[in-house]
């Protein structure tokens, strides 16, 4: 599957805008960005089961785990792969539906919504 980097993240910028509001309203300190791959680094933090793809990765202080004193810190970050992501499907509709899932998945890891709570309501 071929998708260039610019209709890529554009499908990335659509999933994070078909949110609802009250969820972008809480976004306003989280950079989503682009990568072609993770790096060893990223791929290290995830600890990711033998066999695993990445498709995005979310790294920061969570809604559910900051203090009054959590100010003057760097954006966090939600990553989206997006050559695993197009590996991994067959057709631009599959693409669309995996990123849309991806971002949301990294989005509820903001909120800190677990792998394994994801896991246990059907959305991982």
């Amino acid at each position: 599957m071929n998708v260039t980097s610019y209709d890529f993240a554009t499908l990335v910028q659509e999933a994070v805008d078909s949110l609802p509001e009250d969820i972008r309203e809480k976004l306003d300190n989280v950079a989503v960005v682009v990568e072609d791959y993770p790096t060893r680094d990223q791929l290290r933090r995830a600890r990711l089961a033998p066999g695993m793809t990445l498709f995005g990765l979310y790294e920061g202080i969570p809604l559910t785990q900051r203090s009054s004193g959590y100010n003057l810190v760097a954006p966090d970050k939600i990553t989206i792969f997006r050559r695993p992501i197009l590996a991994a499907c067959r057709s631009a509709a599959q693409v669309r539906q995996v990123v849309a899932h991806t971002v949301a998945h990294e989005i509820a890891h903001h909120f800190g919504i677990s792998d394994e709570h994801l896991r246990d309501i059907g959305r991982y």
